[in-house]
């Protein structure tokens, strides 16, 4: 079971990763990050992307609630955020845990290098095992 450190640097052995960091959803705070930034400072990078998960796992259209908005249900967890850029890839996956957990991880890919379907079935993967704590 693998703690933030070692997922990184998992997330970094996927083809054409650029950088990577583990990041609370919530404060916009990051709880590590390895290699390049996208805009060269990883706190600002990790705040932006941060800002980006709260919308996408806030809004009713992604994250509808799992009995229709009846009942006060909760809500169905969204899973992955990707963004599209000419040059690259950003990869958002979200930490389930058992505890109500804001947690995701962010890997951005070349996109000449990258491979997005592979980073996103590894990217699941790490985030099954990741240990937080």
């Amino acid at each position: 079971m693998p703690g933030i450190e070692e997922c990184l640097l998992k997330a970094m052995a996927l083809p054409g990763a650029r950088g990577a960091a583990v990041a609370d959803c919530t404060s916009g705070l990051a709880l590590g990050t390895i290699g390049d930034s996208p805009n060269g400072d990883h706190e600002a990078s990790v705040a932006e992307t941060a800002e980006l998960a709260r919308v996408a796992t806030d809004q009713p259209t992604f994250a509808p609630a799992s009995d229709g908005g009846q009942a006060g249900g909760r809500s169905t967890p969204v899973e992955d955020v990707i963004v599209t850029t000419r040059s690259g890839y950003h990869l958002l996956r979200f930490v389930e845990t058992t505890f109500d957990s804001s947690v995701f991880i962010h890997v951005w890919l070349d996109r000449e290098e990258g491979n997005l379907a592979l980073a996103r079935i590894g990217l699941a993967g790490l985030a099954e095992r990741l240990v937080l704590g």
